[in-house]
């Protein structure tokens, strides 16, 4: 187990790349409309992009002061949990339009949930279930966002739902 008090291989390199790549996520934020106000169309990136660069440097600087730690090599780099969840997601965007969102998506929830937090496959079907849910209300109902169909009729359950509340299912 990696101790905290300690910096890993890459960590230092890491972190300042972050602080840049976060200087110029909020110069380009700054492009969008400038400083012209509150509310002008820049303000919320460059407030997102702003408390991403204080955020990063707090990280840098942690991350510089902290000790070089005693592990070395490619698994202190990129631990095997890591490499797992990488494969996890390039497997997800690949099935993700020809299968669809909420199969896809469960899929991915319910493994992940169970190998991260190591419970039963009832537990973590459920949280996987319930997570899908709101993300699909969140998301589908309330700001109509498009997700991928696949192989799951939504349009039409949605309808039918819509029919079924507007009392034209009688």
């Amino acid at each position: 187990m990696h101790d905290p008090s300690r910096r890993l291989p890459g960590e230092r390199l890491f972190s300042l790349l972050l602080v840049a790549l976060s200087l110029f996520l909020f110069y380009e934020a700054t492009k969008i409309s400038g400083f012209e106000g509150l509310s002008a169309p820049g303000s919320f990136p460059m407030f997102a992009t702003g408390s991403m660069v204080i955020t990063a440097v707090i990280v840098a600087l942690q991350t510089v002061r902290l000790p070089e730690s005693d592990e070395h090599g490619w698994r202190a780099i990129l631990p095997g949990f890591v490499i797992f969840m990488a494969v996890m997601m390039i497997f997800y965007a690949l099935a993700l339009k020809p299968v669809g969102f909420l199969p896809t998506s469960f899929v991915f929830l319910l493994i992940s949930t169970k190998v991260m937090m190591r419970s039963s496959l009832a537990k973590a079907a459920l949280i996987s279930a319930l997570s899908l849910a709101l993300v699909y209300v969140v998301f589908r109902l309330i700001f109509s966002v498009l997700m991928p169909e696949g192989i799951v009729p939504e349009r039409e359950i949605i309808a039918g739902m819509r029919s079924i509340l507007s009392g034209g299912g009688q």
